[in-house]
């Protein structure tokens, strides 16, 4: 486990940000275009990877490549920040070889969700490292919305800032149970952490506040995901629960639903002093917030409404 919090230093104007493809390949070559000229355009120079977006027959091989990418852009001193291609599957299978030490020594900026979660939080566990929950190079970042574009860069251009994560006005909000707390935030896809849970790359979820989120999985595929991690004695200690989008449309809280019976059922697996909230602008959707894995936050649920809070997570 980490013995602190390693925050990257924040993106400046003229940096350069790297581009790596840890999980699987994208066919949409005019998106990643899109995306490169959105970024130069904002002020930065971009790196591609040498193995971005390789696609090959073989696991092996693709794995050695993404290692090597992924190795390159941390050690390489000219990248600030490195973002994520998309999502898919892949990333699990790099942990084992990742060199942390490597990482910790050259902590910067990586940015992705989904499936990225395992770096993300395999990342938190080992070295402590703050990344960022947030767009990725062919799912958003071709053409972000205004509240995604706004999320992304203030979190990580403002140093010395506190990070409020304020909900898209069109997706609604739920407090299951109101309550106050302090803790790591941490954020991902229910399923990629389900995969973490007995690995030396799955933090304690004691005392955190944490948020998931999925996509495309039935309500007793969810189900069982959550019944694991309680199973796996994750719940009973977590600081605050919080759930995001788990399907491309807003979750909504009118009349019953399999969905919020569930999220309703593992409410009552937590403590009863701690605050859950349901609804949350955070998963595979267009209005996407970003969220500073590993940064201290405050959550506080109260008469339906949510505020929460992060610590600065990107340093001078």
């Amino acid at each position: 486990m980490h013995m602190r919090t390693l925050a990257p230093k924040a993106l400046r104007k003229g940096d350069t940000i790297g581009l790596i493809s840890p999980s699987s390949p994208s066919p949409e070559h005019g998106r990643i275009e899109q995306a490169v000229t959105y970024l130069e355009k904002q002020g930065y120079c971009v790196k591609p990877a040498e193995h971005f977006n390789l696609r090959t027959e073989s696991r092996r091989e693709l794995d050695r490549c993404k290692l090597h990418d992924l190795h390159g852009m941390f050690s390489d001193r000219s990248v600030s920040a490195i973002f994520c291609l998309r999502g898919g599957s892949g990333a699990t299978r790099l942990l084992q070889e990742i060199d942390y030490g490597l990482v910790a020594a050259n902590p910067k900026i990586l940015a992705g969700y989904s499936d990225i979660t395992a770096l993300s939080i395999a990342l938190y566990a080992r070295t402590g490292l703050v990344t960022f929950s947030g767009p990725m190079l062919a799912t958003e970042l071709h053409d972000p919305s205004p509240y995604t574009e706004e999320n992304f860069w203030n979190v990580l251009t403002e140093p010395g800032r506190e990070h409020e994560l304020l909900n898209h006005p069109d997706h609604p909000l739920s407090v299951m149970r109101e309550g106050v707390v302090e803790g790591p935030l941490l954020a991902g896809n229910l399923t990629v952490l389900s995969c973490l849970v007995g690995t030396s790359y799955q933090p304690s979820l004691k005392g955190t506040v944490t948020l998931f989120e999925d996509i495309n999985e039935e309500p007793y595929r969810i189900d069982r995901l959550f019944s694991h991690l309680h199973n796996a004695g994750l719940l009973g200690g977590i600081g605050g629960l919080l759930f995001g989008q788990f399907s491309r449309a807003p979750l909504s809280f009118d009349g019953e639903s399999p969905l919020l019976d569930i999220l309703r059922y593992y409410t009552e697996a937590t403590g009863p002093a701690v605050p859950v909230a349901a609804g949350l602008s955070y998963g595979h959707i267009d209005d996407l917030l970003t969220v500073p894995v590993g940064a201290h936050a405050v959550l506080r649920a109260r008469n339906n409404s949510l505020s929460l809070v992060s610590a600065p997570a990107v340093c001078r």
